[in-house]
């Protein structure tokens, strides 16, 4: 699923900094960059944007007046600024994010997620995402690596790092992310959290024994606290 996005900041070296983090991610496509809002209208008017990131401190038009006036309702806003203070009106106007200045690629990504998790959700001319052939990006050892949701079969917390298990790899990635992030990022059509550590792919839980999900020679134990929503699960997918 590529993402497409514009910039809009008055800062020429802010606008730099930010299509350097557009170009580090496989996933966004640059559609252009602004140094005012009036241009950003023209841009949106011709062309089918999802991902809006907008200074907020521009002349003739803030990027605050911009958001206001955007008709199209699929583009999300993340807002960039140097000031805290507008923080509160931000979250008026429904932005997704709202990074300080200066702004770290760590920062910029976290907000991205939040980003693409909306995003996929919003139907598209009467249709919904499908997620069989959607994906997920990593971070692992300073890469971003491309994880297919279809191949994923669960994913185990330890400390602050997760391990996504495939099909296709027999070690899995570890990423510095936590389950909660996660959660929120996966469909969860697809995916759920059976335990404090673990998160299973639906599609691929084929064998359950005593309370524990079986994925080759790993148990994976459903907690009290999930056992609710996985019994429904069984219920409705398993022959009794």
């Amino acid at each position: 699923m590529m993402i497409k996005c514009i910039l809009i900041d008055d800062e020429p070296l802010a606008l730099n900094l930010l299509e350097g983090y557009v170009k580090s991610t496989p996933y966004l496509e640059l559609v252009a960059k602004c140094n005012n809002a009036i241009t950003a209208l023209e841009i949106l008017e011709e062309n089918d944007i999802d991902l809006i990131f907008c200074d907020i401190q521009m002349p003739n038009l803030s990027g605050m007046e911009f958001s206001k006036t955007i008709v199209n309702d699929k583009a999300k806003i993340i807002f960039t600024t140097a000031f805290e203070e507008f923080a509160l009106e931000s979250y008026k106007v429904n932005a997704i994010d709202y990074l300080v200045k200066p702004i770290s690629y760590s920062e910029f990504f976290s907000a991205l997620n939040k980003a693409k998790k909306q995003i996929r959700n919003t139907p598209i001319q009467g249709h919904t995402a499908n997620y069989n052939d959607d994906y997920i990006f990593v971070k692992s050892d300073y890469k971003l690596i491309k994880i297919e949701l279809k191949d994923l079969m669960y994913v185990e917390g330890l400390k602050d790092y997760l391990k996504f298990y495939t099909v296709n790899s027999e070690k899995p990635i570890l990423s510095l992310k936590s389950m909660k992030s996660l959660e929120e990022e996966l469909p969860n059509k697809y995916f759920m959290r059976v335990h404090r550590s673990f998160i299973v792919n639906l599609k691929k839980v084929t064998t359950i024994e005593r309370n524990h999900i079986i994925f080759g020679k790993k148990n994976i134990p459903v907690s009290e606290k999930y056992k609710e929503n996985f019994q429904m699960f069984i219920d409705s997918n398993f022959s009794k």
